[in-house]
């Protein structure tokens, strides 16, 4: 009986081992997603707050697809936090692949007005700096953080429409 309880023992030992290493196998590193905000287009809103559609490229350098089932992000302007937003979509993002995320987004007054005020010194709108941040969820080891930083340059208005 020991010789059969050892080899039992061993047994169970190796497929515990080869199970750990194949584990570890799918946890290895992966490049970073790159992410591009391409588009904000207005939705509906309600109250004081203000709706929009946030548009992501969403860009995957890796071998493997990645499954997401939804996706959280913030939108900070001159370090000040501007929209946030939540979907429970799902999808794919395909291995060296890209797809675009339409994103739903709320801007509070609060928040409008500390970008009023804090916007002030910054020519026509030139110049400002903007950190998107967020995830894709995709379960215990599969969700995905990502984040991009860059300089808004808001559209000039018209010479008609500027005020005198």
């Amino acid at each position: 009986m020991p010789i059969a309880l050892s080899r039992s023992l061993a047994y169970a030992l190796l497929v515990s081992l080869l199970v750990t290493l194949s584990a570890c196998s799918t946890l290895a590193p992966r490049d970073p997603l790159q992410i591009q905000l391409v588009g904000i287009e207005p939705l509906a809103g309600e109250g004081l707050e203000m709706r929009f559609a946030i548009k992501l490229r969403v860009q995957n350098p890796n071998d493997s697809p990645i499954d997401f089932n939804g996706v959280a992000l913030q939108l900070k302007v001159n370090q000040q936090p501007l929209l946030n937003g939540v979907s429970n979509q799902s999808g794919q993002v395909p291995r060296y692949g890209e797809s675009i995320l339409h994103i739903p987004v709320s801007l509070s007054a609060y928040a409008a007005l500390r970008q009023a005020w804090g916007v002030a010194g910054y020519q026509d709108g030139k110049g400002l700096p903007y950190e998107l941040s967020g995830k894709l969820a995709g379960g215990l080891f599969g969700t995905r953080r990502f984040e991009d930083r860059g300089i808004l340059n808001w559209p000039q208005l018209p010479a008609a429409s500027r005020p005198l």
